[in-house]
């Protein structure tokens, strides 16, 4: 039983082998060809680690860990007479597990999903890992190196941080691309800016290395379609320019030797664009951070909007069958009634039978009036205005000699069913709330037709007093009670001096 246990726990490790092995093989690789071409101010290996670190799993890192080793030993192995064994082998176990666990006690801060996280990742990881392979340079090395350790060092850890952010961002676009909005980058805007660093890319590299003048004014140039990259796409913008903007300058650099050249106009470049690189992704972050909050509450809004809607259907529907019913209702009381006063006729009661008549007409409209109240189907054979002259509701309001003949304009029938009820709804509301609480006649306008790119409907409930003014009271009461209905259509409500107006659109993404 216990060597099936060891097998069981073996073989995952044996499948995995292979390629693991083939990780180690790559990332050493990858290493060697960008310690080609990289020097102590740009050392694009840093990058290359902390990118591998931040795309593969922690059960591939010990796989880094043998292509870290394999790497260094190729460089470092024919050193080995001139700087000694301790440093070859104990220095190059240093640098990934330090980045390793940089990376991993920085993953509550990646799961935040805050990029900012990475200038820490990068800061922690170019300071610890640049000043500690000098130090231990001082410490292992027969000789130390005759540079000063401050100059060495700032050297060492500029060079890491600006390689670091130079590939880390791309590897986390490459990982998050499914997340990037790339329809986005069509727009003008975007298009302009990018050709715009191409074109500052190709400048800088089409002035001669001899004026050093214009290539810095150049280099710093370039840092204007960052911006404006950033402004418009956030993280993204500055994760893809940001890189484009060093590898250029690290292109344009220049040196006689690698990797210890050194271009001291270039390190001023590199050192202004390592806080440029900063601040960018910083403000970069801050933007993406606010654009997904904005796109959240507003795919929320739009989601409230339309289960708003459809509850509103559905309810509406709900009365609508109630309002057929009870109509089936007052058609059979009608039917039974009439048999009745029929019935009184044939047999010598005519008295009988006209009072009965006249009193079932009577509660017959009366119920029917009712049953409007529940459900205006007249909205749906001739639309809202007609709606509002002859519906049973307007019909009880026009009672109380306060309302005026209504001034409507435009075509309702091209707007949807729901959005004509809601209107009735919202419209029956305020008459009510103003006949309830405010004095002198009132007068109704409506127009529908287009309002700039949206269709949409604009209605007015107000006192035919120009002098008149709403209390504070019903303005309350009006936003309070009709402001629901108005926003399930992506309109508003509003109280100004002697009415109410109520806008209804079409479509709720206007």
């Amino acid at each position: 039983m216990s060597g099936r246990t060891f097998v069981s726990a073996v073989m995952p490790w044996a499948r995995a082998l292979p390629e693991g092995l083939f990780i180690a093989a790559l990332y050493a690789a990858a290493c060697w060809a960008a310690r080609q071409v990289s020097l102590d101010q740009f050392f694009l290996p840093a990058g290359i680690r902390i990118a591998a670190l931040l795309m593969l799993p922690v059960r591939s890192w010990p796989y880094l860990l043998l292509g870290d080793y394999a790497y260094l030993g190729l460089i470092r192995l024919p050193m080995l007479d001139r700087y000694g064994p301790e440093w070859v082998f104990i220095a190059s176990a240093y640098q990934l597990p330090v980045a390793a666990l940089i990376v991993y006690w920085s993953r509550r801060l990646i799961e935040a999903r805050s990029d900012t996280w990475l200038l820490f990742i990068a800061g922690m990881a170019a300071l610890l890992i640049g000043v500690g392979n000098l130090s231990l340079a001082h410490l292992l090395w027969p000789s130390p190196p005759s540079v000063g350790f401050l100059a060495l060092s700032a050297r060492y850890v500029l060079g890491h941080y600006i390689a670091i952010m130079t590939v880390a961002p791309l590897a986390l676009l490459w990982k998050r691309r499914r997340d990037i909005d790339w329809p986005s980058w069509s727009r003008p805007p975007v298009v302009y800016a990018t050709l715009l660093l191409l074109a500052c890319c190709a400048g800088l590299t089409l002035i001669p290395q001899e004026t050093s003048a214009e290539r810095t004014t150049m280099q710093l140039l370039m840092a204007a379609p960052v911006v404006a990259l950033t402004c418009l796409q956030g993280w993204w913008g500055a994760a893809i320019a940001m890189p484009v903007m060093s590898m250029v300058i690290r292109i344009n650099t220049n040196v006689s030797g690698l990797p210890e050249s050194f271009d001291p106009h270039s390190f001023n470049a590199q050192l202004i664009i390592a806080i440029s690189c900063s601040a960018l992704l910083s403000l970069g972050s801050r933007i993406t951070h606010y654009c997904r909050k904005y796109s959240y509450h507003s795919n929320a809004r739009k989601q409230a909007i339309a289960n708003a809607r459809s509850s509103d259907a559905t309810h509406e529907r709900r009365l609508r069958m109630r309002a057929l019913n009870l109509r089936k209702i007052g058609d059979g009381l009608d039917s039974s009634l009439s048999s009745t006063v029929e019935w009184l006729r044939i047999h010598g009661h005519p008295e009988m039978a006209s009072e009965l008549l006249d009193a079932a007409a009577a509660h017959s409209q009366r119920f029917r009036e009712e049953t409007a109240m529940i459900y205006p189907t007249i909205v749906e054979h001739v639309g809202l205005y007609l709606a509002l002259q002859a519906g049973g509701v307007f019909e009880a309001l026009d009672k109380t000699d306060r309302l005026a003949e209504p001034h409507l304009a435009g075509d309702p029938c091209r707007l949807s069913l729901d959005l004509q009820l809601t209107a009735y709804r919202a419209l029956t509301e305020a008459v009510s709330i103003l006949l309830e609480n405010e004095r002198g006649q009132l007068k109704i306008r409506a127009r529908s037709g287009w309002f700039g790119p949206v269709r949409g409907l604009m209605v007015t409930v107000g006192s035919t007093d120009p002098r008149h003014q709403l209390s504070r009271t019903t303005a309350t009461m009006a936003t309070g009670r009709l402001s629901g209905r108005t926003q399930v259509y992506g309109g508003t409500v509003h109280c100004h001096r002697n009415r109410i107006r109520l806008c209804f659109v079409e479509s709720s993404n206007c």
